[in-house]
């Protein structure tokens, strides 16, 4: 198992010494951002600079070659103009589930109203249904529903946040607060990632009638 806070140190370092005081905000993301890393969690790191160039992506690739564990390594590179411009609906979830560690993301909530809070909830389960869809008569692939699955935990996230008005980032959480037609996506999403037994046709068909109901209610929120 990795001591993510040891690792980080030397990521810091490299990352000081490469991009000096370029650097405008370092986080992280995912399971180490959430306490739940397993060893062969990535490590999700989300780097932005001043402004990047296509000269600075190969100085980063070479920075990351030299750090331990650089194949578990992935994540956000981006500079700040861009990140600033970027898709609203986006921009939720990447700030609420990004950990900081060096500055700070709260320029972006000026940028993440209710507008862009609703259209994140409904390209995710647009985008669900379809897949959903797409999987269950072609695909047919348990690996493809266990992403959706994955993305529906995250709508179930700004669901709850559109709700309450509080982000919680641990999936087992939100499992004991959530209204139960959320529960039950939250609570198949823990089985597949834990390893359970996958019922295709059934867990199909509960993701697809989740958003369906959530699609065509999208105008009451």
């Amino acid at each position: 198992m990795i001591d993510i806070d040891i690792w980080m140190k030397y990521f810091l370092k490299a990352l000081d010494e490469t991009f000096k005081q370029r650097v405008w905000f370092v986080g992280i993301q995912g399971s180490y951002a959430r306490g739940e890393a397993t060893e062969n969690s990535d490590i999700d790191m989300v780097v932005i600079l001043d402004e990047l160039t296509i000269n600075d992506l190969q100085i980063y690739d070479r920075m990351l070659d030299t750090l331990s564990y650089r194949e578990l390594i992935c994540g956000f590179l981006s500079g700040k103009g861009e990140l600033m411009n970027w898709n609203a609906a986006d921009l939720f979830q990447f700030y609420y589930d990004t950990k900081p560690i060096k500055g700070s993301l709260d320029d972006l909530l000026v940028l993440i109203d209710d507008t862009a809070l609703n259209r994140a909830i409904k390209t995710g389960v647009c985008n669900i249904y379809h897949g959903c869809v797409h999987n269950m008569l072609y695909d047919k692939s348990e690996d493809i529903l266990k992403g959706l699955y994955k993305a529906a935990s995250f709508v179930v996230q700004a669901i709850y946040f559109k709700q309450t008005g509080h982000y919680i980032r641990q999936q087992s959480e939100l499992l004991e607060i959530v209204l139960p037609e959320e529960r039950i996506i939250v609570d198949t999403f823990l089985t597949i990632k834990n390893g359970g037994v996958i019922d295709f046709k059934e867990m199909s068909n509960i993701l697809f009638t989740w958003a369906q109901k959530w699609l065509i209610n999208m105008n009451n929120l």
